[in-house]
């Protein structure tokens, strides 16, 4: 494969192999077009159970089986005008696609609500009757269990229809954001004091945020942070839409708060919720602080900025590879999941899977698609970097895991609880780390690695934790009837950053606006799972090195479980224990042990 390009290219000029096949979708956008006017026409193959759902055990296995081939088909329908749209957002026709899939979503959303309120009339009793009946309704039973365990906060049939039909105005926040962000926003290029021009987008600013040129980094920043600025009301509105939409639904369906319902919905107690913020967030803070403090010492920095947490510590040691360098070293890696999982991640690997340009209008970070029956797409940006390969890695876990899922389960049964989705794709990381370490190494790539796997952690536990602590914040002041405003969201940004640094870093009005770059703020109780994930993947991990077989075994057969299980005890199945605070424990402990190692190594 060609190396890719710095410059940014539109994206008809990108070079076909550096993108994803989204032919497997479907062959042309007219045979998309044929299948979104299909899937319309076909909702009658759902909506005829219409007040028949749980007539009797063979009519409700009909239904669900139905139910699940259409949304099949909505899924291939919606994940290809996402692709599109992520691609590249600039094209006309990628948005208007987007909106009328919309539409589409919203009408399907609408169209089979009465399917919940059906299932609700249903008894545990009844169910396990028709499940003796139909031993096939044993695969839907903890779909179905999860759809009764929600009866207590349950609107009318017809309240739920409506609530449904409004599905594209309440994802209206999102879009909005997305649309700005990635059509709409244009930062000026800004120079350096050797008259040196240097141009700047959303996608670049995270390479000038890790240079390790001071100059260029922090007048990176002021220029990035200029222009955020001049959206900050705005993008504020469109999230303080988003926080009232939750609250009103949280009350209208009778949850305590907000922070129940989202909670309700992932399966996970406030215990369990509030462990993993308030552990991670006090236990963390000291080695993170140390971490700040001798990156200070050792760059030179008189002052340590809020712009300079993301410096490389060694600068001049910055390993190159290429893609299919980077494909071969991760293969290795993984050899110890198996044959099965092998055989996934070639395929991924080799078939297109990944799209890897940068062009104009391309959507930022990286991201695993996973449509049913098909197979995942990931999205990312390659510059050659060995930064890239830890990406691919962590991509392609997810990518492994829904691949799993999907060959051993039904539809309704292939998504776990978001507790548990970024356990998988840290795992790749964790034993990509544990390969390049295996391997003869001097001093300095032993000491690139560990970085890695401390920036794995700050993604994670500094990153994701600290936005998690900001809905924490935020969600509890909405409930109150606290109006969300810009002032508010960078004030209470930046009380929390400053709490958990310390006197180590320097705040400024750009920290305080950090809440304008992640869209994982418009997808519910989000951030603070990544920490729950990578927390499952580190004692796993732990568990490979010294259980060897059984310890893979046991991970392997909780990715194939899919959604089947809780995430308490599908976290078992892969063998941890999330009913107490240790697992956090040891993977804090584990990070401050990394820190220890970087001061020797630096001393």
């Amino acid at each position: 494969m060609a190396q890719v390009l710095n410059k940014a290219l539109k994206r008809e000029e990108v070079p076909v192999e550096q993108t994803w096949n989204l032919e497997d979708l479907f062959g042309s956008t007219r045979e998309w077009e044929q299948e979104l006017q299909g899937v319309q026409q076909d909702l009658s193959t759902v909506t005829r159970y219409k007040g028949k759902v749980v007539k009797d055990a063979k009519t409700l296995l009909m239904c669900l089986k139905d139910k699940d081939s259409l949304t099949e088909r909505v899924m291939r329908v919606m994940t290809y005008a996402s692709l599109k749209q992520s691609e590249d957002g600039t094209n006309p026709d990628n948005q208007a696609n987007s909106t009328r899939v919309g539409g589409m979503l919203s009408n399907f959303s609408a169209s089979i609500s009465f399917f919940e309120s059906e299932i609700l009339q249903l008894s545990e009793e009844t169910l396990n009757a028709y499940i003796l009946e139909e031993p096939e309704l044993e695969e839907y039973k903890k779909t179905l269990m999860d759809v009764l365990e929600t009866k207590p906060h349950k609107l009318s049939p017809e309240a739920e229809e409506v609530l449904s039909a409004f599905g594209e105005v309440h994802n209206a926040p999102y879009t909005i954001y997305q649309r700005s962000l990635i059509s709409d926003m244009r930062f000026p290029s800004f120079f350096t004091d050797d008259g040196k021009e240097h141009p700047l987008s959303f996608n670049s600013f995270p390479n000038y945020e890790g240079s390790s040129n001071t100059e260029l980094r922090r007048k990176a920043y002021q220029t990035f942070i200029e222009t955020l600025k001049q959206y900050k009301h705005t993008y504020a509105a469109t999230y303080a839409t988003e926080v009232k939409k939750q609250v009103v639904e949280a009350r209208l369906r009778n949850y305590d708060s907000v922070t129940d319902m989202l909670l309700h919905d992932q399966q996970v107690t406030k215990e369990m919720y509030h462990n993993q913020l308030d552990t991670i967030q006090n236990e963390l803070a000291p080695h993170m602080r140390r971490y700040a403090k001798l990156k200070k010492r050792v760059l030179g920095l008189e002052t340590m900025h809020f712009c300079d947490l993301k410096a490389p510590l060694d600068p001049d040691f910055n390993p190159e590879i290429t893609y299919e360098e980077a494909s071969k070293l991760i293969l290795e890696s993984l050899e110890v999941m198996g044959p099965e999982y092998i055989e996934i991640m070639e395929e991924g690997l080799n078939n297109r899977w990944v799209d890897l340009a940068d062009n104009v209008g391309k959507g930022s970070g990286a991201f695993c698609s996973s449509p049913y029956g098909v197979h995942p797409y990931i999205l990312m940006t390659w510059s050659d970097s060995m930064r890239n390969a830890y990406t691919l890695a962590h991509e392609l876990g997810h990518a492994g895991h829904f691949r799993l899922a999907g060959r051993y389960q039904k539809l309704s049964n292939t998504r776990p609880s978001r507790y548990f989705v970024e356990a998988p794709s840290t795992m790749n990381e964790m034993l990509l780390s544990q390969h390049i370490l295996s391997q003869p190494n001097d001093e300095r790539m032993r000491r690139w690695v560990i970085l890695q796997s401390l920036g794995t952690y700050y993604h994670n536990f500094v990153t994701h934790i600290l936005e998690g602590e900001l809905q924490r914040r935020v969600y509890n002041l909405a409930d109150k009837g606290t109006p969300i405003t810009a002032n508010v969201l960078c004030e209470q940004k930046t009380s929390l950053l400053s709490e958990f640094w310390g006197d180590e870093v320097q705040m400024d009005e750009g920290a305080g606006l950090t809440w304008m770059r992640q869209p994982h703020y418009y997808m519910g109780l989000y951030p603070y799972t990544y920490s729950a994930g990578l927390t499952a993947s580190t004692a796993a991990a732990k568990q490979i090195q010294e259980d060897g077989q059984p310890a893979v075994d046991r991970w392997l057969s909780a990715l194939k479980a899919g959604g089947t299980l809780k995430p308490l005890e599908l976290m078992q199945l892969g063998g941890v224990d999330m009913t107490t605070p240790e697992p956090i424990k040891t993977a804090v402990a584990y990070v401050g042990s990394l820190i220890d190692e970087l001061e020797k190594s630096f001393s």
